[in-house]
């Protein structure tokens, strides 16, 4: 079985092959080099793929054979190969990687006092459910009452709950599972990432990853000389697998080329990047630096991106707060409300 590289791996590879390609290290030597540093499966991998270059083929070759580097990154670096600018081609990547893990390291912790904090609230939830209510049932009953309305209901959910406990925690187990595969098993993150179907990409801060994403892809296209319709092809090919709502944007965008758009006009009307930076497109275009100025909108959107991510993960801690907390509040006041009008009455 093919090693499959993680994110992170990915962009150290790429960032450490880009420094080696500055000091003028040829591919199959600087593959050499960073196989001798690694260790298990990745040395393994990167001998192989310094054998393959040093056997004739191109470094984007040797990186797609080993089904270790995602399309997107063999993409990339196929067009700055081709455009004599594989360097910059992995520096972009290993930025790129280097930042997504970056946020993911952020998103880890943004969210895991969070869902600690739930998990508590939960099974404090519970025993109020299960262990608390039966006792005030019990006061009631010997009050001459029952517990009623919204306090009955939960009383009723809490020995459901309890007779239920064995499958309730056999879910909670398998939910664990299913969370630590998620976290540690990239091929499993991808089958569920899957599900989103055709409309990942489409909105919020994925849609402008996704932009971002596309706009490196024809940052490096454009520098490398191909046309505004072959970069959207090859763009829409490298995104298509993460982001299939961004790849039908490409094609639409490179329908409207073929009518007679310019790349901004065709850009901004297929609704692949913003407008006011297909605004700053139109001009750079007509003063021939589409390219240049494709990567400064590549580096735009990925903060934009960036920081929209960040934003909605620190709406989540206060979120699940106030709904553990509401709900806490609603449990104790359905009981002690009604208990405080008999205590009165018997006063």
């Amino acid at each position: 079985m093919k090693k499959t590289l993680t994110g992170e791996a990915v962009g150290e590879v790429c960032l450490e092959l880009s420094l080696l390609y500055h000091a003028g290290v040829a591919a199959g030597d600087a593959l050499a080099l960073l196989a001798e540093d690694a260790v298990g499966e990745e040395q393994t991998l990167l001998k192989e793929m310094a054998r393959r270059v040093d056997g004739g083929a191109t470094l984007s070759a040797a990186m797609e054979e080993s089904g270790a580097f995602p399309g997107y990154a063999v993409g990339l670096v196929a067009v700055g190969e081709g455009s004599g600018r594989a360097e910059e081609a992995l520096k972009a990547l290993g930025e790129y990687y280097e930042r997504r893990a970056r946020m993911e390291r952020q998103l880890k912790s943004a969210l895991l006092y969070p869902a600690i904090l739930l998990g508590l609230m939960l099974v404090v939830i519970g025993v109020l459910l299960v262990k608390v209510l039966p006792i005030f049932d019990d006061v009631y009953a010997a009050l001459g009452g029952r517990l009623t309305g919204a306090a009955g209901g939960l009383l009723a959910l809490g020995r459901w709950l309890d007779a239920a406990l064995p499958l309730v925690l056999a879910a909670l187990a398998l939910l664990a599972v299913l969370l630590v595969c998620y976290a540690l098993c990239p091929g499993f993150r991808g089958r569920v990432r899957a599900l989103g179907g055709k409309d990942r990409g489409s909105k919020g801060a994925s849609r402008t990853l996704a932009s971002a994403r596309v706009a490196q892809a024809l940052s490096m296209a454009l520098a490398s000389g191909m046309t505004p319709e072959a970069a959207l092809e090859l763009a829409g090919r490298l995104v298509e697998e993460d982001a299939p709502a961004a790849a039908r944007r490409c094609e639409a965008c490179r329908a409207r080329l073929d009518g007679g758009d310019r790349l901004g006009a065709a850009l901004r009307e297929g609704g692949l990047l913003p407008q006011a930076q297909c605004r700053l497109l139109d001009t750079a275009e007509r003063s021939g630096q589409a390219d240049v100025m494709m990567e400064r909108v590549a580096v735009q959107l990925a903060e934009e991106a960036d920081a929209a991510i960040e934003r909605r993960a620190g709406r989540v801690e206060p979120a699940l707060v106030l709904a553990a907390s509401a709900l806490v509040g609603v449990i104790l006041l359905s009981v002690m409300l009604p208990l405080m009008h008999i205590l009165s009455a018997i006063g």
